[in-house]
């Protein structure tokens, strides 16, 4: 290596994003003409609705660099917003406008020097985004058999061997990889020990708005509001990942005014600001306009469909699989399939997905990528992709529910082959390893 070529050590050992790359591996797959079901990347499918595509059109000729915080219009809308969905109210004073949540997520992480708590299993990019920038964290150990659930009980444990002073939790409900809603009792005692402790809460939100009808949403920032950033953006309930535009509401304390400073300075030496045009269009995508939300009601229920249907055929098969209460995500199981498993030479997660991918054509992600032990043969799956993978099956599958069919009908062969071919291949591997 060139004497003069010195690289962050706190790279080392890193790989790009797994979500990222999986991705990738299936987009270029796809390009060779090789059939894989892809169910290794969550992304919603659905088009942008006609009244976002406009006011992105009518907005192109906004050129100028716009606030580091945000546009103001586009800030007040968003307290609006999170003040009526979440029923509490947020001033624009609190918002930050990021390009993505992603991105104020690192942010908080780097201004606040904090030891980083996380729930096993948690999203692909807190532990490396905690790393990259020197901070250590501590996965908080939970069992599949109790659907993940966090124990606060194992959170002690880690606080207090813990000697940062500055500690931070990190939550995400609906959850990805799991898919599961945390509850409002929960989070009602995990609120009154963050405070009692002073914890802070970084409560990732991103996926709120495709919380299924039975599983309502609670922030745990209506419990803990002065120690509590929520994050969210436009990515998942409304198809628009590619916006890269996300939110984050501070605590309205002292402190949080002092955070909201700081963030401000680093969006003003880094991103300098979201791009003009997508920050004008977002004004309509907080507005809270009838038809978008109806729109954002019809893709969630589609997303329940496809998402629990999948989980029950795998039940069928004798996988255990976390609840679905939210996204389009499932995280099964195969502990129970151990000798079998190893008959065909597969030990821990990444096995277990490699094989899935290079004998079944199923994508997937391992367990390990989201904190789960590696020897534990968990994988992390969404329903997003799979028959949705061209803008035409979107609205396809979205006229074909709006036309009222019922679910059995909706989720056919016929209108779902390739849900179907998925499955089949699951049940031929569950076959190979009883």
């Amino acid at each position: 290596m060139s004497p003069y070529l010195l690289l962050d050590p706190a790279f080392d050992g890193l790989v790009p994003s797994s979500t990222l790359h999986i991705n990738e591996t299936v987009n270029r797959f796809w390009r060779e003409g090789k059939t894989v079901h892809h169910m290794g990347f969550g992304e919603s499918r659905f088009d942008v609705h006609p009244k976002l595509q406009r006011a992105l059109a009518d907005n192109a000729d906004k050129k100028s660099y716009l606030p580091a915080k945000g546009l103001p219009d586009l800030t007040s809308e968003v307290a609006a917003y999170y003040s009526k969905k979440l029923d509490r109210s947020f001033n624009s004073n609190q918002v930050i406008i990021g390009p993505g949540s992603k991105a104020i997520i690192y942010g908080l992480q780097m201004v606040l020097n904090a030891h980083v708590f996380l729930p096993t299993p948690s999203w692909v990019s807190y532990g490396p985004q905690a790393t990259i920038l020197g901070r250590s964290f501590s996965y908080i150990p939970s069992d599949h058999d109790d659907n993940y659930s966090l124990d606060i009980g194992e959170l002690d444990k880690l606080v207090r061997a813990c000697d940062n002073p500055c500690k931070l939790l990190i939550i995400n409900s609906p959850n990805n990889p799991t898919g599961q809603v945390m509850d409002a009792e929960t989070l009602r005692e995990l609120a009154e020990y963050c405070r009692e402790h002073k914890i802070w809460v970084l409560s990732d939100e991103i996926y709120f708005e495709v919380c299924y009808a039975n599983s309502k949403h609670k922030s745990i920032s209506t419990y803990y509001p002065e120690g509590t950033f929520v994050l969210g953006g436009l990515s998942k309930h409304l198809s628009i990942g590619g916006w890269r535009l996300g939110v984050g509401l501070m605590p309205d304390t002292e402190q949080g005014v002092t955070i909201m400073q700081k963030l401000a300075v680093l969006a003003s030496e880094t991103w300098s600001g979201v791009s003009a045009p997508v920050q004008y269009a977002a004004i309509k995508a907080y507005e809270m306009d009838e038809e978008i939300e109806q729109y954002v009601a019809d893709c969630r229920e589609i997303h329940r469909m496809r998402t629990q249907f999948f989980r029950d055929a795998l039940l069928n098969m004798g996988i255990k699989c976390t609840k679905s209460e939210g996204g389009f995500y499932i995280t099964p199981n195969f502990d129970s399939f151990s000798q079998g498993l190893e008959r065909v030479g597969i030990k821990n997660s990444r096995d277990l997905a490699d094989h899935l991918l290079h004998q079944y054509s199923i994508a997937s992600l391992p367990g390990i990528d989201f904190g789960i032990p590696e020897k534990t043969h968990s994988l992390r799956l969404s329903t997003s992709y799979l028959d949705i993978e061209t803008e035409f099956d979107s609205g396809r599958l979205l006229s074909l529910y709006q036309a009222g069919v019922d679910v059995k009908t909706f989720m056919s062969k016929q209108h779902h082959p390739n849900v179907h071919g998925a499955l089949d291949g699951f049940q031929q591997f569950v076959d190979t390893i009883r």
